[in-house]
């Protein structure tokens, strides 16, 4: 996977999940709320690893949030290697 021709790079995939976590979180918050936001994506050996760490003074629901922002990373790879 990635360098061998046989679909997108590693970086793309990367990029791809990245890209949607932070999308779903932007859509769910404006910027200004959100006081710290940051998402970790490793693929390795095809393996998805997506970490968000969300704070949102104020905002109850920021951890389920933050939850959904990995679980939408995840589909977005998986969409991206279908």
């Amino acid at each position: 996977m990635g360098t061998d021709g046989g679909g997108p790079t590693d970086r793309a995939v990367v990029d791809a999940a990245a890209d949607a976590a932070e999308e779903l979180v932007f859509s769910r918050y404006s910027r200004s709320e959100v006081a710290d936001l940051d998402v970790t994506v490793h693929f390795e050996d095809g393996e998805l690893t997506v970490d968000v760490y969300l704070h949102v003074p104020d905002a109850e629901d920021a951890e389920q949030v933050a939850e959904d922002a990995a679980l939408a990373a995840q589909a977005a790879v998986d969409d991206l290697l279908e």
